[in-house]
Parts: C-alpha cells; sequence; structure tokens
C-alpha cells in the first residue's frame, strides 16, 4: 500500500513539475519566436551593378544609399544566374538552379502556337526547402511581393504558386508585368484570385499592397519574412513622366530605364517608413540585390558581358545588407559573394539551423557581416551552369575566374534566328536613333518589346526560336566542356586577357574542382520530359 501511494506521489509530482515545464517554456519560445528580427528581402530585375547611386550610378537612389551607408555594401557581389528564373531558384533555396529544377527561363503563357514557343513542365521544384519554409517553421509570418516567375501556369499545366514553397500570403505576377493600352497593369494576382485593372506602376502597387499587409493581414506577435521581388526595370519600362523627365526625353529607353529604377527607390521609401514606424531599425533585416546583371551595357560598369553572359557584367549585383546594431554602418566588404549565400546567411544571422539532408551550394556571410570575417569559409567555391548560353559556365575562386563552353550543340534553328533577326534590323531605323546599335538591339530581342506590331511578331517569333527545349535536356546531363577560358580578376576586372595558358596549373585546378561540382549538381538536376 504504501509503495503504491509512493508510486502515485511521484506520478502527480512529475506531473506538476511537467505543468510548471510547460507554462515556463512555451511561453519562453514563443517569446523568442517574436524577438527575432524581421526579415526583408528586396530584389530587382534587370538592374546593372553601376545603375543605383552607392555604386557610382547615374540615377538617384538615396534610400537606397542610406541603406549601403548604414549597413554593408559588397564590392563583388554577384546575382546567382544571369537570367531571370534560375537566380530567384537559386535565391530561395541556396542551391544551384539545376539541382532545383530550372535550366532556363520559364516562357510566358498564352503565346499563339504559330510562334513555336515550347510548353514547359518546369517550376521550382517542390522538394525544394526554400526560405520562407525555414522561415515559416521558427514562427515568422511569410509573404511574397512582385514578380515570381518560378512556375508559369501554360496550357492548362498549372504550376506551384507561393504557398506551396512556404508563402502564407502571395501578390505579384507569374512573370513581367502586362499592360493594356491605357498603361494599366492587368495581371495582378493576389492569393490565387486575378485582380483586374490596375493603375499605377508596378513597384508602387506592390509596395502598396506590402503595407497593407503589415497593417491588416499580419499577426503583430509574430515576425515577419517578406520577400519583394520588383519588376523594375526590366521592360515594359513604365514610370511617372514628371521622373523620367529627370534623366532625359520621355521616349528616350535610357531615361525611361533610370526613371524606372528612380521610382522603385521611391516606392523603398515608403516601404522603410511603414516598417520604422512599426518596429525598431535594429528589429529588421533589410537585404538588396538584383537578380542579375543589365541588359543596358553601360549600366554594367565596364565588365565584359550583360544579362545572360557569364562574364563579370551578366552576374554582378548590388549587394547590400542592413541591420543596425548587428551590422556595422559603413562597412565595404570585398570577399567575393553571391546570392546563392543568401539562405545560410539569414540562418547565420537568425542563429537558426541550416535545412537539414539539403546540401547547400551557397556560404554563409554572417562571419563577413558582424566583425567575424576571419572565421569566413566558403566550403565550395561559386559557380555558375546555364548549359545553352555561351559560354555556359563559370567558377569563381579568389582572384581567378574560369568559364568553359560545352562541348556539345543543341538543336537550334539557327538559319532562322539569324533570319529573324536580320528582318527586325531592317524595321528598328524607325524606332529611334538607339535601336541601330546591334547589342542594344540584339539586348532588346530578349528584354524588351518594339513600337511597332510587325516587328514584336517577328521578335516573339525569334524567342519562340531561342527558348529552352526540356528535350535537350539528355544532351546536357551527357556533354561535357571544352574551350576554357582564365581572367585573373585582381588584375583584368574587365576580362580582356585569357591567361589560361600562361597558367596552366591554375586552369588545370580549377577545371577539376568544376566537374566535381558538375557531376554532383547533373546527378540531382531533373529530367522534366
Amino acid at each position: 500500500m504504501n509503495n503504491e501511494v509512493d508510486s502515485n506521489g511521484r506520478i502527480f509530482a512529475g506531473l506538476r513539475i511537467l505543468a510548471i515545464l510547460m507554462f515556463v517554456v512555451l511561453p519562453a519560445t514563443a517569446a523568442n519566436a517574436a524577438d527575432r528580427p524581421n526579415v526583408v528581402f528586396l530584389l530587382a530585375d534587370d538592374l546593372g551593378s553601376r545603375d543605383i547611386g552607392c555604386y557610382g550610378g547615374p540615377v538617384k537612389t538615396p534610400t537606397l544609399d542610406r541603406l549601403a551607408a548604414g549597413g554593408a555594401r559588397f564590392t563583388d557581389f554577384h546575382a546567382a544566374s544571369s537570367i531571370c528564373t534560375p537566380s530567384r531558384a537559386s535565391i530561395l533555396t541556396g542551391r544551384n538552379n539545376l539541382r532545383a529544377g530550372l535550366y532556363f527561363v520559364i516562357n510566358e503563357n498564352g503565346m499563339p502556337p504559330e510562334l513555336n514557343f515550347p510548353v514547359h513542365n518546369a517550376h521550382l521544384l517542390e522538394r525544394e526547402v526554400t526560405l520562407a519554409e525555414i522561415l515559416k517553421d521558427e514562427g515568422y509570418a511569410t509573404a511574397h511581393f512582385g514578380k515570381w516567375h518560378l512556375g508559369v501556369t501554360s496550357n492548362g499545366r498549372v504550376k506551384p504558386p507561393p504557398d506551396k514553397h512556404g508563402f502564407d500570403y502571395w501578390f505579384g505576377t507569374e512573370n513581367s508585368v502586362h499592360l493594356n493600352q491605357n498603361k494599366e497593369i492587368i495581371n495582378f494576382v493576389r492569393n490565387g484570385t486575378r485582380i483586374g485593372t490596375m493603375q499605377g506602376t508596378a513597384c508602387q502597387l506592390v509596395v502598396d499592397d506590402a503595407i497593407s499587409w503589415l497593417d491588416n493581414e499580419r499577426d503583430p506577435d509574430e515576425p515577419f519574412f517578406m520577400n519583394i521581388w520588383f519588376h523594375e526595370p526590366h521592360a515594359p519600362l513604365h514610370a511617372p513622366a514628371e521622373i523620367v523627365s529627370q534623366y532625359g526625353a520621355l521616349d528616350d529607353l535610357a531615361a525611361m530605364y533610370s526613371g524606372a529604377i528612380d521610382n522603385t527607390d521611391r516606392a523603398i521609401t515608403r516601404l522603410l517608413a511603414k516598417l520604422e514606424e512599426i518596429d525598431a531599425p535594429e528589429n529588421t533585416i533589410i537585404i538588396y540585390a538584383s537578380d542579375h546583371g543589365s541588359y543596358r551595357q553601360e549600366r554594367n560598369g565596364d565588365l565584359r558581358g550583360k544579362k545572360g553572359s557569364h562574364y563579370e557584367g551578366g552576374t554582378r549585383s548590388p549587394g547590400i545588407f542592413y541591420w543596425p546594431g548587428t551590422i556595422p554602418a559603413g562597412h565595404v566588404e570585398a570577399e567575393p559573394s553571391s546570392l546563392v549565400d543568401l539562405v545560410p546567411t539569414v540562418c547565420g544571422l537568425l542563429g537558426i539551423d541550416k535545412p537539414k539532408d539539403v546540401f547547400l551550394d551557397g556560404s554563409d556571410l554572417a562571419p563577413l557581416l558582424t566583425g567575424g570575417g576571419n572565421t569566413f569559409t566558403r566550403h565550395q567555391p561559386l559557380f555558375w551552369i546555364l548549359p545553352s548560353m555561351a559560354p555556359a559556365v563559370k567558377i569563381r575562386d579568389g582572384n581567378y575566374t574560369m568559364l568553359g563552353y560545352q562541348d556539345y550543340e543543341l538543336p537550334r534553328d539557327r538559319e532562322g534566328m539569324t533570319k529573324l533577326f536580320n528582318q527586325i534590323r531592317e524595321l528598328v531605323p524607325d524606332f529611334g536613333p538607339e535601336y541601330g546599335d546591334k547589342g542594344i538591339l540584339n539586348s532588346r530581342m530578349t528584354s524588351g518589346t518594339f513600337p511597332v506590331r510587325e516587328a514584336e511578331w517577328l521578335r516573339l517569333e525569334y524567342l519562340g526560336l531561342l527558348s529552352f527545349r526540356e528535350s535537350w535536356i539528355p544532351i546536357i546531363k551527357a556533354g561535357g566542356y571544352k574551350d576554357f577560358e582564365l581572367y585573373d580578376l585582381s588584375t583584368d576586372p574587365n576580362q580582356q586577357h585569357d591567361i589560361a595558358a600562361e597558367q596552366p596549373e591554375v586552369l588545370d585546378r580549377l577545371k577539376k574542382t568544376f566537374l566535381e561540382i558538375n557531376a554532383s549538381v547533373m546527378a540531382d538536376a531533373p529530367d522534366w520530359e
């Protein structure tokens, strides 16, 4: 009998202790989540590394300049890819775009069948662990605003929207903005429901919705992650005339481009005012970058290459990290870094675990940002793979960068592409003097529209022939690389002097390292066919 009483007493005592622990521990866990800083990631589209003021650019961006002065500004920062969709896949996952399922840009939907546009199965794989999912598991409210471009619904094929990748709320477009004849935006979607015609510019509408979410949707007791992917300065260019006129004529493409960037900075000003209204700046991490280099060569500084290229101009981006009280103000960081580092870096800054059983290609930049620079290590070199571009691959190690070309031929209709390009060249002199430049015309073929229907139809035909075919994937997986180039960026930042023949040991070392990484990536990459 005594033993029975003693046993029951121990049980009841144990239950009392458990109840006390639950009372103490559970509120503490909630408090820890609430005390974590908010995270706001701002991404520009098609912005060059020398566009904004604090990077020596011609556009007035006082708010972005303030963030750079109050935090860390990277001088050798890179996008995760030189084109849109692959870059965004790596941003959210910390993994190379091929591992995440994206070989190239996912096409717009609704193209007429005679344009020969391929229908893509590809999208951001649902098996991938995104930054939104990581933070949601840590008690964060999550919201995506702006361009998505990681799963475009087409021909009845529904791709996973942002809510399938960890976002509680989303507002934006599948790809670029679509304008009607009145310059109204017609393709915004909120949580899966199409909104209809909206007046205003994309960046201001995106910030309007972000502010509305902060005011009306989020739980004020939860930290939040806002993923804001602006459309600007990607074409179609759209900014208020009073802003464009500060940079040139209203029909000048360079002025329109600058005006779109300026307008985005003004939208960010409104967003920051709201963020500072609801919480102290010390409680919010803000990160700003571009998804790749500009299609305007002059906006990438003197660097070789532009959007779509693996030369420096195609991947260099602004890189600004702002967290007052933790990231020292005025820090200028020269360590080569990339947006593939975003996931591990946010985890490092927040002191949370990286996703388990997931190989990350990016590294944690937190030691560089918080004053522990001598403890930073990169577990593998930065690298880029775009199988249908030339050069197709790049690897960066210290001051050296190596590029390589495919040793296979993809079955594109190059003769048809050349014919269409030449037909458009005959039409463009009437569009304005800027189109007479072959380089700018080439950029407009993939990153803009033409003001005459005949030329625009030809451009879309050209894009249909250029577009990635998922039937090429077996060729890519079986292929290799050749014609490697090597550059020392410390002495030749513009990549004018290939030193592959002069530095064979460095070349062999980088080739060996890259081919090992490439084998790992190709083993992970899906065959969408």
